[in-house]
């Protein structure tokens, strides 16, 4: 049997090799096994499949549960829209630290089946089944082992996975990826599809245009910029309804017209997977490493080492004019424990990408529960090139992409971190807490993604993850959050219809509708409508308790802001877009 993933890291690493190296005849993609499990992130959080949720990143639906799909909400909704449709949607923001703990189970589970597993994101990942379909006697018996086995190990928790787990083998990550979706929406019962070798230029053929929208740019590897999506709407518009049809289309057209993005969207159409159809190189010894010394108990510690083998590691692919597709990361601690595991990226792999897979990585190891979790801080990090692709470059939107100045922005950053220290450069991000002013924390920089994004982190021990903002907290008002939040409050005067000064009784009622708004220089507004109170209650058993109501109120100048009584004195906190 295939050994465990977690192994010696200093070893000789030459043998082993990414999905591109099988020998296959030029031009057709390699044999690949694709597993993924559906709406993963819904899995991740917890939900019961019988109640209708979602999780939430940037405002808009990124993954639901089977009650919520029945209720009609999509990924890519609008948060307001989803809301609308179903009332009693739960919503919780997307955590990517918390897919990748949760799905660290299941990518050991598969390496005990075969060697070389590559995550291409939590809940999907690929392996080449050249030598496993040979060892358990053919594709079809490998992809249902692959499924059993990925069943058995989400059986182990609430949720019901077979509903969700699909597995497909083809010629190509793309092929195989749809195949194994398109089991799951024929014969849910048994989400399992093996595409014959040579067929899957047929197969892609029969599938619709929108195969290729955004939602599926994990397999497809476009960008997720609204580039694509509107790509398709134009030739959905010039009468193409299937892949057939941009694959009959000639090449040159596509390239003339749209560039290296209508070039690879018509090699994905044609069963031609670009990224592994051509030859591939592979670098044994392109590799970064460092030691760290005292070894490291904290995840902000081992990224932000991670991030400076990350750019190394980058330049020198940049140099040599290729783009990273596939890393292995290796890891070991003071105590000898060791990890290693492999990541794949739909299309390449830029500083910030490697820097999660790192924390993913390691968060999973440590969460995990075995002989070789580790015991110690981690000493020991190491990046290695398994394979990559010449770097054709990137065809950006308009708008879209991380420009050349947000390049330099962080080159700048990185030099002042390195003369004032890791703390004393930081970024803002989501925090959580029951009040608005909670919800901004700052992280040192380098540990919160690009600039730019909302690239979430784990600042806390390793592997205990980041503070949450998606875990309840009694007393905090929902959705929509308001646009400024003052760092200081400003006092206010607020009156009912007689003038008389409005307050809150200990159970939480107004003594008198609010209907004039009074400032601090005198200013005074009518009020047109107001929501609450909601009371707020903290640390009621310590001396620094608070205890305070809010109240939303809508001024006659269509101005909305969340203020606050506490001890008989209002103050504004907030005011809303």
């Amino acid at each position: 049997m295939p050994s465990s993933p977690c192994n010696a890291v200093r070893g000789n690493h030459d043998s082993r090799a990414g999905l591109a190296s099988q020998d296959e005849p030029a031009g057709i993609p390699p044999r690949v096994l694709a597993a993924e499990v559906g709406n993963w992130s819904a899995v991740a959080a917890g939900f019961d499949p019988a109640t209708p949720a979602a999780v939430v990143s940037a405002g808009r639906i990124t993954a639901v549960t089977p009650a919520a799909a029945a209720a009609g909400i999509r990924p890519g909704m609008r948060r307001r829209q989803a809301q609308t449709e179903c009332p009693v949607l739960e919503l919780a923001e997307h955590d990517p630290d918390l897919d990748a703990r949760c799905f660290a189970p299941v990518v050991a589970a598969l390496e005990d089946l075969t060697p070389r597993v590559e995550v291409l994101a939590p809940g999907c990942c690929v392996v080449a089944t050249r030598g496993p379909s040979r060892y358990y006697g053919g594709d079809e018996a490998l992809a249902e082992l692959a499924h059993r086995t990925v069943t058995e190990v989400l059986a182990t928790g609430a949720y019901d996975p077979a509903s969700s787990v699909s597995v497909g083998i083809a010629d190509g990550l793309f092929a195989a990826g749809m195949a194994g979706r398109a089991a799951l929406a024929r014969t849910p019962s048994t989400p399992v599809l093996v595409v014959p070798p040579g067929s899957s230029a047929e197969f892609l053929g029969g599938l619709p245009l929108g195969t290729l929208a955004e939602e599926c740019s994990l397999l497809t590897g476009c960008a997720a910029d609204g580039t694509t999506d509107d790509l398709l709407s134009m030739l959905w518009q010039l009468g193409l309804r299937t892949l057939g049809d941009l694959a009959a289309l000639p090449v040159g057209d596509l390239v003339g017209r749209f560039g290296t993005q209508g070039e690879w969207m018509h090699a994905l159409a044609s069963g031609r997977d670009p990224r592994l159809s051509q030859p591939a190189a592979a670098h044994p010894d392109l590799s970064v490493e460092t030691e760290i010394d005292p070894p490291a108990d904290r995840l902000d510690t081992v990224a932000f080492a991670a991030k400076s083998l990350a750019d190394q590691l980058d330049a020198q692919l940049a140099r040599e004019g290729q783009a990273l597709v596939c890393v292995e990361i290796s890891a070991e601690t003071e105590h000898g424990e060791t990890c290693s595991g492999r990541w794949r990226h739909g299309f390449r792999f830029s500083p910030p990408d490697l820097v999660d897979r790192v924390r993913w990585q390691l968060d999973g190891w440590r969460s995990a529960k075995g002989k070789n979790s580790p015991t110690g801080g981690v000493s020991f990090i190491r990046l290695r090139a398994v394979e990559t692709l010449p770097d054709e470059g990137r065809q950006l939107g308009f708008w879209g992409g991380q420009s050349e100045a947000d390049e330099r922005a962080e080159r700048a950053l990185q030099r002042v971190q390195t003369l004032v220290g890791f703390d004393g450069v930081t970024v803002g991000r989501l925090g959580s807490g029951r009040r608005f002013a909670d919800l901004e924390q700052r992280l040192p920089f380098g540990t919160a993604g690009p600039l730019g994004t909302g690239a979430s982190s784990t600042a806390g021990p390793l592997g205990t993850g980041a503070s949450d903002p998606a875990p309840p907290w009694p007393g905090r008002l929902g959705a929509p959050a308001p646009a400024e939040v003052l760092a200081e409050p400003e006092p206010l005067v607020v009156l009912d219809a007689n003038g008389d000064p409005v307050g809150v009784s200990g159970r939480a009622q107004a003594s008198a509708p609010p209907a004039v708004l009074r400032r601090a220089d005198g200013r005074t507004s009518r009020i047109a409508a107001w929501a609450g109170p909601w009371p707020l209650e903290e640390r009621w058993w310590s001396t620094r308790s608070r205890r305070q109501a809010r109240f939303q109120l809508v001024l006659d100048d269509g101005t909305a802001h969340l203020c606050a009584v506490e001890s008989g004195r209002w103050q504004r906190e907030a005011t809303y877009d």
